[in-house]
């Protein structure tokens, strides 16, 4: 199970909101979300928690780039709102999804599409320490990055809001209340969680 609050900055300190994550299917919907949830283009940080599995943190600042932290990367990554973290910070990008399913085999014009076919798949694929192992790290052949079993992302993007790297990397538990109480805005999260 999800939690997920939007912390808005405003003169008077921080407005909290409920993220409806149904309403979520992309980073971008993510980021339109608090972005509109701004006031006065100020500072608006997302909060995401996954069972004290993992939780996550996106900072914006009006129209600069957003920025990431997941507290354990690898945890995260098998979620998906989580994934969606992972993939931006390690640099995938849903763009080199759509490529990597074109069919760019030279038969796009019409041309007879010529195949060879090897039993136990593609020699050049094989592993040489293990040739009956036709499978072995597709993923890194493919150019996918693991993500790590620890966490990933700019852990000093809450450091001018007090809430300081070292402090957000040890966070485990309720990290979430533990930065909102960083934050001082301990009880406008809880009135929202």
């Amino acid at each position: 199970m999800y939690f997920a609050a939007l912390l808005a900055r405003t003169e008077d300190g921080w407005e909290a909101s409920d993220m409806e994550l149904d309403v979520v299917e992309s980073l971008s919907d993510l980021i339109d979300l608090a972005r509109s949830a701004s006031v006065d283009d100020d500072t608006v940080v997302a909060l995401i928690e996954q069972e004290d599995t993992w939780f996550g943190v996106v900072r914006v600042d009006g129209e600069e780039d957003p920025r990431y932290y997941v507290s354990n990367a690898s945890a995260a990554s098998r979620s998906s709102y989580g994934s969606m973290l992972t993939d931006e910070l390690l640099g995938k990008d849903e763009e080199d999804d759509e490529l990597d399913e074109l069919d760019l085999d030279g038969t796009e014009d019409g041309e007879d599409e010529v195949t060879a076919s090897y039993p136990d798949g593609d020699p050049a694929d094989r592993d040489e320490e293990n040739p009956d192992d036709t499978d072995a790290d597709d993923d890194v052949r493919a150019g996918a990055e693991p993500a790590p079993a620890g966490p990933l992302g700019d852990p000093r993007l809450l450091d001018d809001l007090g809430v300081s790297n070292r402090q957000l990397m040890t966070l485990n538990g309720d990290a979430l209340s533990e930065i909102a109480e960083s934050l001082g805005a301990t009880e406008v999260l809880e009135a929202v969680r």
